[in-house]
């Protein structure tokens, strides 16, 4: 078992729009990269619950096989920037991602 972190070349979050918020998980090879998206650990479910999500809140879960990524797209509770956001460029939400333990 490895966590996410160990795996991936490249884990991060940045604003997608005001809106919503978007991860990136880059591969620097394709075995690690099958290996992950063959887990079935990078889903719906496992999104929701590390970001108290609803299935509806979640815009866009794809496998990029050609990029040897996945990219995540959620809806932001309130908008980038509006009093209470906690981080105005997205950029420090991915760390729920890290520790996904992958076979």
């Amino acid at each position: 078992m490895a966590a996410l972190f160990e795996l991936a070349k490249v884990l991060r979050s940045k604003n997608a729009g005001p809106f919503e918020l978007t991860f990136d998980i880059l591969f620097d090879s394709k075995e690690v990269y099958e290996r992950v998206k063959n887990s079935g650990k990078i889903n719906e479910q496992t999104i929701c619950e590390l970001y108290n999500l609803t299935a509806e809140q979640i815009d866009h879960l794809v496998f990029y096989d050609q990029a040897l990524g996945i990219k995540i797209t959620i809806l932001r509770d309130i908008s980038s920037g509006t009093v209470g956001d906690r981080d105005v460029y997205g950029a420090q939400q991915h760390a729920p991602l890290m520790n996904i333990l992958i076979d």
